[in-house]
């Protein structure tokens, strides 16, 4: 057999590997969405409950605290209401893309960590299908827009990306000197710790 015909036979089998492993990846992708469908299992959460005895006057800000998301990197989150609720209000999650953690800050505050989580798979026929599902797609520089209820939008600028336990409660907490948000899902393939994307205030408009 000549050279050109064992680099072209070669070359067939790398197509023929590279076809196969992108269809079986799809297969597992779509295992993966059907099972969910099927059991009604999101896949779990992971965020620990932060104990919060501070009122909503506390907080400052509008009265309302419902904040809006936009991350024009994600195909699914534009302009999507996230209220402030405890991490285990499956109610919130399923009716939300995201939610707001109960007892961390407001983009209005001063050196806040705003902590916004969502499912990665989540519920079908919910507003948490697959929310966050590609939020491992962000880099860093990307934008994220927050609006609150009196209209006022804050632009955040990615800096950070990490993965962390499931128990880890630091990643809530003020970062000192800086505005930060932070975004968290459940890490693939098992959903056994959480992905974290921190963005930095950049605008106030």
């Amino acid at each position: 057999m000549s050279t050109r015909n064992i680099l072209s036979w070669l070359g067939t089998l790398i197509m023929i590997g590279g076809g196969t492993a992108l269809v079986a990846s799809f297969f597992v992708h779509q295992g993966q969405q059907s099972a969910v469908a099927s059991n009604g299992n999101p896949g779990g959460f992971n965020v620990p409950r932060i104990e919060d005895t501070r009122s909503a006057q506390d907080y400052g800000g509008p009265e309302d605290k419902t904040l809006k998301l936009t991350i024009p990197k994600m195909a699914r989150i534009e302009n999507d209401e996230v209220p402030d609720a405890s991490g285990d209000d499956e109610n919130a999650l399923r009716r939300s893309a995201a939610i707001h953690l109960k007892g961390t800050g407001f983009p209005w505050q001063k050196q806040p960590n705003v902590y916004l989580a969502g499912h990665r798979l989540g519920y079908p026929n919910t507003e948490s299908w697959l929310t966050f599902w590609d939020l491992d797609k962000l880099e860093k520089g990307d934008k994220v827009f927050v609006t609150d209820a009196d209209g006022k939008k804050y632009t955040y600028r990615v800096f950070k990306e990490f993965v962390v336990g499931p128990s880890a409660v630091r990643v809530m907490e003020p970062v000192e000197g800086k505005n930060v948000l932070t975004l968290q899902t459940c890490t693939l393939p098992d959903y056994s710790r959480r992905l974290i994307v921190r963005a930095e205030l950049v605008d106030v408009a």
